[in-house]
């Protein structure tokens, strides 16, 4: 197993949080704290860069919905980047492609870095 890394940037178009390792049943509630510590503000997208996620599970993918319906309760939105191929497989079989908007990386939706954290 990989351990999970969370990094934060902040954009002009929002925050961008790059996740790195394993995301699964262990690791999950460090990634709903680590959103929930995030400030976006309305009309600002989330982006969750997973160009580094090793291995996500069920607990991983619930993690990913929740900080999608936390943006959406602050008038956000969310987007997901560099997904790996065994990652959009799953989201694709469940439905969620159509849920999440993909991005092939995160500079495609960011502006440039105010800060870094």
């Amino acid at each position: 197993m990989r351990p999970l890394t969370l990094t934060t940037r902040v954009t002009v178009t929002g925050p961008v949080l790059r996740i790195s390792g394993d995301l699964d049943y262990e690791t999950a509630p460090e990634l709903r704290e680590a959103v929930d510590g995030l400030t976006l503000g309305a009309g600002q997208t989330m982006v969750l860069d997973l160009a580094d996620l090793g291995f996500c599970d069920s607990s991983g993918i619930s993690a990913l919905i929740s900080a999608r319906n936390l943006a959406m309760e602050r008038g956000g939105g969310v987007a997901l980047a560099a997904v790996p191929p065994n990652t959009l497989r799953i989201l694709s079989i469940v439905g969620l492609d159509q849920v999440f908007t993909l991005l092939p990386d995160a500079a495609t939706a960011t502006g440039p870095d105010l800060m870094t954290g």
